[in-house]
Protein backbone atom coordinates (compact mmCIF):
# COMPACT_ATOMS: atom_id res chain seq x y z
CA UNK A 1 0.00 0.00 0.00
CA UNK A 2 1.20 3.15 -0.40
CA UNK A 3 1.06 5.72 1.50
CA UNK A 4 2.60 8.68 -0.15
CA UNK A 5 0.59 11.39 -1.92
CA UNK A 6 1.18 14.77 -3.61
CA UNK A 7 1.04 18.08 -2.56
CA UNK A 8 1.22 21.48 -3.99
CA UNK A 9 1.88 24.47 -1.20
CA UNK A 10 4.05 27.68 -0.84
CA UNK A 11 6.88 27.56 1.63
CA UNK A 12 8.44 30.98 1.88
CA UNK A 13 7.29 32.24 -1.35
CA UNK A 14 8.44 29.42 -3.76
CA UNK A 15 6.18 26.85 -5.56
CA UNK A 16 6.66 23.35 -3.71
CA UNK A 17 5.31 20.16 -5.66
CA UNK A 18 6.54 17.07 -3.17
CA UNK A 19 5.23 13.38 -2.61
CA UNK A 20 4.56 12.87 1.43
CA UNK A 21 3.54 10.41 3.38
CA UNK A 22 0.77 10.72 4.83
CA UNK A 23 1.29 10.72 8.25
CA UNK A 24 4.27 12.65 8.31
CA UNK A 25 4.46 15.96 10.58
CA UNK A 26 4.42 19.64 8.90
CA UNK A 27 8.11 20.38 10.73
CA UNK A 28 9.48 16.80 9.81
CA UNK A 29 8.57 17.38 5.85
CA UNK A 30 10.34 21.34 6.18
CA UNK A 31 12.94 19.86 8.11
CA UNK A 32 13.97 16.99 6.39
CA UNK A 33 12.50 17.27 2.60
CA UNK A 34 13.57 21.03 2.23
CA UNK A 35 15.97 21.23 4.69
CA UNK A 36 14.53 24.38 6.56
CA UNK A 37 15.52 23.14 10.04
CA UNK A 38 15.04 26.74 11.63
CA UNK A 39 11.60 25.34 13.29
CA UNK A 40 13.03 22.36 15.38
CA UNK A 41 11.70 19.33 17.25
CA UNK A 42 10.63 19.69 21.15
CA UNK A 43 7.75 18.08 22.96
CA UNK A 44 6.14 16.77 19.72
CA UNK A 45 2.79 17.27 21.67
CA UNK A 46 2.41 20.95 20.59
CA UNK A 47 3.47 22.35 23.64
CA UNK A 48 6.93 23.69 23.62
CA UNK A 49 6.13 26.23 20.56
CA UNK A 50 9.59 25.38 19.19
CA UNK A 51 8.17 24.21 15.43
CA UNK A 52 6.31 26.90 15.19
CA UNK A 53 5.45 27.70 11.71
CA UNK A 54 2.79 29.61 9.87
CA UNK A 55 0.41 28.06 7.90
CA UNK A 56 -1.86 30.67 5.58
CA UNK A 57 -0.38 33.69 8.04
CA UNK A 58 -1.66 32.03 11.58
CA UNK A 59 0.92 30.51 13.61
CA UNK A 60 0.26 26.65 14.16
CA UNK A 61 2.87 23.91 15.90
CA UNK A 62 4.20 21.82 12.83
CA UNK A 63 4.37 18.73 15.33
CA UNK A 64 0.44 18.67 15.16
CA UNK A 65 0.14 19.53 11.99
CA UNK A 66 -0.17 16.83 8.80
CA UNK A 67 2.51 17.49 5.67
CA UNK A 68 -0.62 16.29 3.18
CA UNK A 69 -3.18 19.14 5.49
CA UNK A 70 -0.91 22.17 4.01
CA UNK A 71 -1.84 20.76 0.52
CA UNK A 72 -2.43 24.20 -1.36
CA UNK A 73 -2.04 26.26 1.16
CA UNK A 74 0.84 28.52 2.42
CA UNK A 75 3.62 28.19 5.02
CA UNK A 76 6.46 30.37 6.08
CA UNK A 77 9.06 29.55 8.52
CA UNK A 78 11.61 31.57 10.29
CA UNK A 79 13.48 31.30 7.05
CA UNK A 80 11.37 33.43 5.11
CA UNK A 81 10.46 35.36 7.62
CA UNK A 82 14.20 36.26 8.29
CA UNK A 83 14.72 36.47 4.37
CA UNK A 84 12.02 38.85 4.05
CA UNK A 85 13.57 41.43 6.39
CA UNK A 86 10.01 41.20 8.28
CA UNK A 87 11.99 40.28 11.80
CA UNK A 88 15.10 42.21 11.33
CA UNK A 89 14.37 44.94 14.19
CA UNK A 90 13.34 41.72 16.32
CA UNK A 91 16.19 39.86 15.87
CA UNK A 92 18.32 42.69 16.28
CA UNK A 93 16.65 43.31 19.83
CA UNK A 94 17.12 39.38 20.36
CA UNK A 95 20.90 39.80 19.92
CA UNK A 96 20.77 43.49 21.98
CA UNK A 97 18.98 42.35 25.01
CA UNK A 98 21.24 38.68 25.11
CA UNK A 99 17.43 37.08 24.56
CA UNK A 100 19.05 33.62 23.27
CA UNK A 101 21.00 31.29 24.83
CA UNK A 102 21.04 27.58 23.42
CA UNK A 103 18.35 28.95 20.16
CA UNK A 104 16.19 25.59 20.71
CA UNK A 105 13.18 28.03 20.90
CA UNK A 106 14.10 31.37 19.28
CA UNK A 107 12.94 30.81 16.08
CA UNK A 108 9.13 29.69 17.72
CA UNK A 109 9.68 32.69 19.59
CA UNK A 110 10.88 35.14 16.58
CA UNK A 111 7.28 33.17 15.10
CA UNK A 112 5.00 33.87 17.95
CA UNK A 113 6.41 37.30 18.49
CA UNK A 114 6.22 38.59 14.65
CA UNK A 115 2.78 37.57 14.83
CA UNK A 116 2.29 39.73 17.92
CA UNK A 117 4.50 42.94 16.39
CA UNK A 118 1.46 42.58 13.26
CA UNK A 119 -1.41 42.00 15.37
CA UNK A 120 -0.78 43.59 18.10
CA UNK A 121 1.03 46.32 18.05
CA UNK A 122 -0.07 48.34 21.09
CA UNK A 123 0.88 44.98 23.25
CA UNK A 124 1.43 45.83 26.76
CA UNK A 125 4.05 44.42 28.44
CA UNK A 126 1.88 41.93 30.16
CA UNK A 127 0.29 40.71 26.92
CA UNK A 128 3.71 40.52 25.32
CA UNK A 129 4.33 37.70 28.28
CA UNK A 130 0.85 36.53 27.77
CA UNK A 131 1.10 36.17 24.12
CA UNK A 132 4.85 34.14 24.30
CA UNK A 133 3.35 32.26 27.15
CA UNK A 134 2.75 29.18 24.60
CA UNK A 135 6.44 28.74 24.08
CA UNK A 136 9.43 27.24 26.19
CA UNK A 137 12.34 28.50 26.93
CA UNK A 138 14.55 26.59 29.35
CA UNK A 139 17.61 29.27 29.37
CA UNK A 140 16.89 33.13 29.35
CA UNK A 141 14.27 33.15 31.92
CA UNK A 142 12.03 34.70 29.68
CA UNK A 143 12.92 38.63 31.01
CA UNK A 144 15.33 39.04 28.33
CA UNK A 145 12.53 37.85 25.42
CA UNK A 146 10.00 39.96 27.13
CA UNK A 147 12.26 42.89 27.13
CA UNK A 148 13.69 42.34 23.43
CA UNK A 149 10.03 42.57 22.19
CA UNK A 150 8.77 45.45 24.37
CA UNK A 151 11.75 47.21 22.66
CA UNK A 152 10.62 46.78 18.93
CA UNK A 153 6.71 47.21 19.88
CA UNK A 154 8.38 50.85 21.41
CA UNK A 155 10.29 51.57 18.47
CA UNK A 156 8.10 50.89 16.19
CA UNK A 157 5.29 52.80 17.61
CA UNK A 158 7.91 56.23 17.86
CA UNK A 159 8.69 54.84 14.06
CA UNK A 160 4.77 55.39 13.46
CA UNK A 161 4.20 58.46 15.35
CA UNK A 162 6.95 59.95 13.51
CA UNK A 163 5.28 59.30 9.91
CA UNK A 164 2.03 59.99 11.59
CA UNK A 165 3.64 63.61 12.39
CA UNK A 166 5.19 63.98 9.24
CA UNK A 167 2.43 63.62 7.61
CA UNK A 168 0.44 65.83 9.31
CA UNK A 169 2.82 68.57 9.03
CA UNK A 170 2.87 67.96 5.23
CA UNK A 171 -1.07 67.87 5.01
CA UNK A 172 -1.16 71.25 7.40
CA UNK A 173 1.44 73.14 5.22
CA UNK A 174 -0.27 71.82 1.79
CA UNK A 175 -3.62 73.90 3.15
Amino acid sequence: MDDRREIHLHVNGVARHCAVATRQHLVDFLREDLGLTGSHLGCEHGVCGACSVRLDGQVVRGCLVLAVQADGRTVETVEGLTDSGAARDLQAAFIARNALQCGYCTSGMLMAAAELLETRPDASREEVRLWISGNYCRCTGYQAIVEAICDVLAARRSAAALVGSAAAAASGAAA
